[in-house]
């Protein structure tokens, strides 16, 4: 009977600690400052055009979008799917040149 209820304390406060744990996956920093921090790598990717902050379709998640110049399965294989904890999502713009 001792043995089984030590068994139980050790299980529960196991679990408890666990739920106080932050998953790997989860973000540290604000996204802006992600952004900042990584805006001019992406940048360095040929075809990349722009990047952003935005929201995932459920309007409530924030992530990182990519703009490219052009739908490239090869260049949207070296856009990292995910930054600090965001997903980053890609979109094709096409070329954006400044107004005159």
């Amino acid at each position: 009977m001792v043995v089984a209820c030590m068994l139980c304390l050790t299980l529960i406060s196991g679990c408890r600690h666990n739920m106080n744990r932050i998953p790997a996956s989860a973000p540290l920093r604000d996204i802006n400052a992600v952004l900042a921090d990584h805006d001019k790598e992406l940048m360095a990717i040929s075809g990349v055009v722009g990047v952003y902050v935005g929201q995932l379709s459920d309007r409530k998640t924030p992530c990182l979008k990519v703009m490219l110049a052009r739908k490239d399965p090869s260049l949207e294989r070296r856009i990292p799917r995910e930054l600090e904890g965001y997903p980053v999502l890609t979109e094709v713009t096409g070329e954006i040149h400044p107004l005159k």
